[in-house]
Formats: structure tokens, C-alpha cells, sequence
């Protein structure tokens, strides 16, 4: 465990403990400079992660060295939400962006955070600056001169940060789906939903089978938000975990939704949203239906509440957040396009968890010429691909490296950009990305025509 203070501005208060697992490199001469992971979220669980990290062969060579961020599962305290899960799993049995929805959500995050307040956490501490300083401290107490750093998701955003403010002792730092501090916010999720759901349906038409079976797919998707949106389709689903079938209900909110949370497989949107115009909404359906399943206790929403009403929120209106959508997707419906993706009501659940603005200091861009790794998944619609090279602008010594036909968290879905990252750790300056310039998508899933009436 590393035991820091909760704010850094008042040494005197409260201290937080983060756990820390070290897991050992695989190769009998490992190298002397590990690599540290910095989870996503903000909230995840990174314990969680290193099975996949394992497997991606991130420890082969080094050690890999994992800590609970500040406010998560393993660390102590840990702001879960059980308030907003017991929602979560509501949720799928109602409409997406509905008023009434959005009262909901706001009364759990308000139970949420009065609760987390009453018991003495100071919320506007739990921020990126100060979860950077808490791997600053990390290394500082075990002692490592160098090491790597490797994050995904928030994790680039964690990293760059980091790279910014305590860029001692960094050898490298590899970042995968990448969000960059200075432009993440709720109207930027649009244009990463524009260009990750895109690139699924441009990869189809470009493959002479799925063009030909699935013409013309921005249409039918831009149809089929306007009729759910419309007609919303109150059904019952079997969760895909398996379990009791739960009611579900489907509107043009919650099929955006499912698209840019990839809850429905790139190599089966076509297919889908075929059967979905034919009257057959089953896979979307099932896909609604697994959030009934919701772990409670897990994910702190402490600290995702924390990090985005004080850093992502600020400075956007509600106006510029529908500007945005109406200019991702044009034709779309107003009630859908005023809910940024994966953060639904969120400007009204920020008003209730009350924190302070620190987009001043939170929004700035890295400038580093240490070498960095940029990997980002063509078919990623929570941080569209194209945020990637927009990073590494500034980072004079970079690679940046698309994998195409891979959504959010790039490195355990291709071995190849596995091959590009050990490449990458052994020499920073000169990776090998030979392997990404054959890759293609996969084959779209392909179902049968229906019979002509």
C-alpha cells in the first residue's frame, strides 16, 4: 500500500492508501526499467486489468507494476457508487434521454456524493493532478530511477498529465485510445461517436460482400435512430450472461449509446442494424440488456464524478454540446444529440456533485520530447481515432501508430500492436510498426437476404 495525502494543499489532513501489485516479468533476464499501467475510466478497477495486460505480454520483458488510482476499488477509501449502479441496471427498462430518466440519475449521484461527503472525503481532491502525483510518489518509493509508462483511456489523459508535471525519471510512455487533456470534454465525445461508428460503417462498404448485402448504412442507422427516437420498442431481453430475461426499451439514445460503448460487436453493426429496419431488434435488444447485470460496488463513480465535473464539464454549454451532435450527425433528433454518449445528463448531475473548475490547470496540452507510443483503433467511437495524432503534435519524439478495425483499448485486441508495444519497450526511439501497414478489418458478419415477399 502507498499512503498519500488526499489533497496535497493540506498536508496536515487526511491521508488516502493505494494498493500496488507487482507482477513479476516473465523472461529470465528482465530488463530494469518496469512498466507502470495506468487504468481507464476515470473509476475503473485496475486489478481488473492484468489478466488482459498478462496476455498482451505487457510483463514479458519488465515488470509490470499496477496501482489502484486514488478513489477505486482497492484503495482506501474507494468512492463506489452502489447508488448509481442499483441505477444503471434500471436503466435499461427505461428511455435513454428522457427527463425523468435524468432525475433519476441525478438523485442517485446526489445520495451518492452527500453520503461520500458525510464521511469526510474532500471530492475536489480527487482530480488528475493530484492522481498524478500519486505514481510521482509511487516511484519515488520503490526506489526505480526509470520506468515505462503505459495507459489506456482516461489512463492517456493520467499519463499525459503525468508526463507533464513529473517527467523525471520516464524512459518512454506508451499511450493507447488516446484523450488529450486539453480537448476532452462533453461536446468532444460527438466527434469521436462520428468517426469510430463511421469508420464501422465505411469499412463495410468497402468490402464488396458487406457493401453489397448492407447498402447504404448511414441512412438506415440515421432512419432507425429517428424511428426508435419516435416509437421507442419496449421488449423483453435474455441478458447475454445469461439470467432472467429483464425488460428493455430502445430509443434512438440508447442505439447510439450501444453503438459507441461497442456493446454490440463492430463485426456485427451491419448485420444489426439490417435486421433491426427488417423489425428484428434482438441483438441490440440483448446488448440493452446486459447493463441489468451491473456489478454494484466496482466502478468508483466517486471519482469519474470528481475528475469530469471538474475537468470535462466546465466552459461548455448545453448549446454547444447539441451544435455538436447536429454537426457529427446531421438529421439526427435533438433529444438524442443533447446527451453526450457514455454521459447522459451529466452538466445536471455536476450541479449536484459540486466541485470546483479545473480546467485552467487541467486543460493544457503536453509539450515533451520524450518518446512516446500514440496507439489508437480505427473503429474506437469513444476517442475517435484521428485524437491520436492530434497528441502527439506536441510530443517531438512520437510514433503514432492506427490499428484498423479495433475499438477502444487497442493493445489486448491486436497482436499486433502487442508486437509494436514490446518493440516499442526494448527501443523507444525506433519501434517496429512494419505489422500495422498490411492490417485490415475483418469480415463483416454476413446474414442471409430475406426471402421477397
Amino acid at each position: 500500500m502507498l499512503e498519500v495525502p488526499e489533497s496535497r494543499a493540506d498536508r496536515g489532513g487526511r491521508t488516502v492508501r493505494l494498493a500496488v501489485a507487482i507482477v513479476p516479468a516473465t523472461s529470465g533476464k528482465p530488463a530494469g526499467d518496469p512498466v507502470v499501467f495506468m487504468e481507464g475510466g476515470p473509476g475503473g478497477d485496475a486489478f481488473g486489468s492484468i489478466p488482459f495486460l498478462v496476455a498482451s505480454g505487457v510483463n514479458h520483458d519488465r515488470d509490470l507494476i499496477v496501482m489502484a488510482q486514488r478513489g477505486t476499488l482497492h484503495s482506501q477509501p474507494a468512492l463506489l457508487c452502489p447508488e448509481i449502479d442499483r441505477f444503471t441496471a434500471e436503466a435499461v427498462g427505461l428511455r435513454y434521454d428522457a427527463p425523468s430518466t435524468g432525475r433519476r440519475l441525478v438523485r442517485a449521484a446526489k445520495e451518492c456524493r452527500d453520503r461520500l461527503a458525510a464521511d469526510g472525503t474532500d471530492l475536489d481532491a480527487y482530480n488528475t493532478t493530484e492522481n498524478a502525483a500519486d505514481f510521482a510518489d509511487l516511484r519515488r518509493a520503490l526506489g526505480i530511477e526509470r520506468w515505462n509508462v503505459y495507459g489506456y483511456s482516461y489512463g492517456t489523459e493520467l499519463a499525459l498529465t503525468y508526463l507533464r508535471l513529473h517527467p523525471e525519471g520516464i524512459r518512454s510512455v506508451a499511450i493507447d485510445s488516446v484523450v488529450p487533456p486539453d480537448i476532452v470534454s462533453l461536446p468532444w465525445t460527438w466527434d469521436s461517436a462520428r468517426e469510430g461508428i463511421g469508420a464501422v460503417l465505411a469499412a463495410c462498404a468497402a468490402q464488396p460482400v458487406c457493401g453489397r448485402r448492407f447498402p447504404d448504412l448511414p441512412e438506415t442507422l440515421t432512419e432507425q435512430t429517428r424511428r426508435l427516437e419516435a416509437h421507442p420498442l419496449r421488449l423483453t431481453a435474455q441478458p447475454p450472461s445469461g439470467g432472467d430475461p429483464v425488460e428493455v426499451v430502445l430509443d434512438g439514445g440508447a442505439l447510439v449509446n450501444l453503438l459507441v460503448a461497442n456493446a454490440v460487436k463492430a463485426v456485427d453493426v451491419p448485420a444489426a442494424l439490417d435486421e433491426l429496419a427488417r423489425g428484428n431488434p434482438e441483438r441490440f435488444a440483448r446488448a440493452q440488456a446486459a447493463g441489468a447485470r451491473t456489478a454494484v460496488g466496482e466502478t468508483a463513480h466517486g471519482l469519474t464524478q470528481s475528475v469530469a465535473c471538474s475537468e470535462w464539464v466546465p466552459g461548455y454549454t448545453r448549446r454547444d454540446l447539441l451544435e455538436a451532435g447536429r454537426e457529427a450527425f446531421p438529421g439526427w433528433p435533438d433529444r438524442v444529440l443533447a446527451q453526450a454518449p457514455q454521459l447522459p445528463f451529466e452538466d445536471r448531475v455536476c450541479r449536484a456533485w459540486d466541485v470546483a473548475d479545473r480546467t485552467d490547470v487541467q486543460r493544457v496540452a503536453t509539450v515533451s520530447d520524450v518518446p512516446t507510443l500514440v496507439l489508437s483503433g480505427t473503429f474506437d467511437a469513444k476517442s475517435g481515432a484521428a485524437w491520436g495524432p492530434y497528441a502527439a503534435r506536441t510530443l517531438s519524439r512520437s510514433t503514432t501508430v492506427r490499428i484498423p478495425g479495433i475499438g477502444h483499448w487497442v493493445v489486448p485486441q491486436s497482436p499486433c500492436a502487442q508486437r509494436v508495444l514490446a518493440s516499442f519497450l526494448a527501443d523507444p526511439t525506433a519501434p517496429d510498426t512494419a505489422c500495422a501497414a498490411g492490417l485490415a478489418p475483418k469480415p463483416f458478419t454476413i446474414t442471409p437476404e430475406p426471402e421477397s415477399a
